[in-house]
């Protein structure tokens, strides 16, 4: 009996080990699966999408994402020193705040990325740009328009154009197109991108005589009849609140239920179906600048505005995340942008390794769908103009106005 026993803790043990050493493939390490991948013949790179899913920016970043997305499908391979290579998007969500905003750059670091794409929001941008620097890995920003996000940071580029020009550009067309002699501005209080760009709207628009009145407001603040009433009261003839989609949205409804009939003006963010949906229907006029115009004549923008419909309309996810419907916003067509600039470094640097891509970054070109892209001494776009649309009440529509520099 003893010995029966003993044979049968020996089978007992040598079927434990057995099940102990055949773990499921979804549990090995990531290493192990890239080693696997490149032993079948197949290289990968990875691209890091650094971008908010969730949070005030929420909106936007899906959006923005879209576009890198939909270029990924487009193009899903590079050619890197005469090898074909799969692109594959690491997507990290950075939640619209500064504070996560490192932890979900430091994510992108561990998980080997050659080169990062975003944000939407230049206060994340900014935020994660020491983590980015000191792993040496570089990022192209697409829409974060602060000059924050590239001063002292080397391994930082931009597409987009800066809040220093978006600002005086607004400001010239408050005082040319409505002939406003004051202006009130809005912004959120401690946020990067409003804040910012209220002060280049502010200093651009007293340059040309115009007095202004200033105010902030706290976050998760929703209602700003107040702020309204004061605008209202005070004189002015034109409403900058360049701020997120998400309180976008309450200040047009809110100025609509208050009777506000003066010219509602922001930035690059109101660029979205959340502010053509706010408006519809309602007694306001709203003006944005941005980096693109859906109806844009030139060739390649028109291939890709029909693609990326067929996209949405074919992908209920896609459709959700660009909020219920096929409208291509400037910061979709950004990311599509920013994604082939991407591929452009990663040929010319005929690696994947970060600091080659890093090298090749500077004099790295495109020829996009939002314009021509090049990089001047501090990585910011060379781009001397903006598009002003306006929402078409009756329709929901953005209806094209003008391209509009500084002059």
């Amino acid at each position: 009996m003893k010995k029966f026993i003993a044979l049968l803790l020996v089978a007992v043990l040598a079927l434990s080990a057995a099940a102990c050493s055949s773990q499921p493939a979804a549990e090995a390490p990531a290493e192990n699966t890239e080693a696997a991948a490149a032993a079948d013949g197949e290289k990968v790179v990875k691209i890091g999408v650094f971008e908010p899913a969730s949070g005030d920016n929420g909106a936007g970043g899906k959006q923005e994402t879209l576009g890198v997305q939909y270029a990924n499908k487009v193009q899903p391979t590079v050619e890197i020193g005469g090898e074909t290579y799969n692109v594959e998007l690491v997507i990290v969500d950075n939640e619209s705040s500064n504070d996560k905003a490192p932890t979900a750059a430091a994510n992108l670091v561990s998980q080997n990325v050659s080169v990062v794409l975003g944000s939407y929001g230049s206060g994340v941008s900014i935020a994660a740009g020491d983590v980015f620097n000191k792993a040496g890995i570089p990022a192209i920003g697409i829409t974060c328009t602060n000059p924050q996000v590239t001063n002292g940071v080397d391994c930082y580029f931009r597409i987009c154009f800066l809040d220093p020009f978006q600002g005086t550009v607004l400001a010239n067309f408050a005082s040319k197109e409505f002939g406003a002699k004051k202006a009130y501005c809005l912004s959120k209080l401690g946020d990067d991108y409003s804040g910012g760009l209220c002060h280049y709207f502010v200093e651009a628009f007293k340059a040309l005589g115009g007095e202004v009145i200033e105010e902030t407001f706290p976050e998760g603040n929703s209602d700003f009849t107040s702020y309204i009433t004061t605008a209202q009261n005070s004189g002015a003839e034109v409403f900058f609140s360049p701020v997120s989609t998400e309180a976008a949205a309450l200040i047009i409804d809110q100025a609509a239920g208050n009777g506000m009939t003066m010219p509602i003006l922001a930035g690059d963010t109101w660029d979205s179906n959340v502010i053509t949906n706010a408006a519809k229907g309602k007694n306001v006029k709203v003006c944005v600048t941005t980096f693109f115009d859906e109806g844009a004549e030139s060739e390649a923008a028109k291939t890709f505005v029909s693609g990326i419909k067929e996209w949405i309309n074919s992908d209920a996810t896609a459709k959700a995340n660009n909020g219920g419907n096929d409208m291509i916003s400037a910061v979709t067509a950004m990311g599509y942008d920013a994604y082939f600039t991407a591929l452009e470094a990663l040929k010319n640097a005929g690696s994947t390794n970060p600091a080659d891509v890093l090298k090749a970054l500077p004099t790295t070109t495109y020829e996009g769908v939002t314009g021509a892209i090049a990089f001047d001494e501090n990585g910011d776009a060379i781009r001397d103009s903006a598009f002003v649309k306006e929402v078409d009440t009756a329709t929901g529509e953005w209806k094209f106005v003008a391209v509009q520099g500084i002059n």
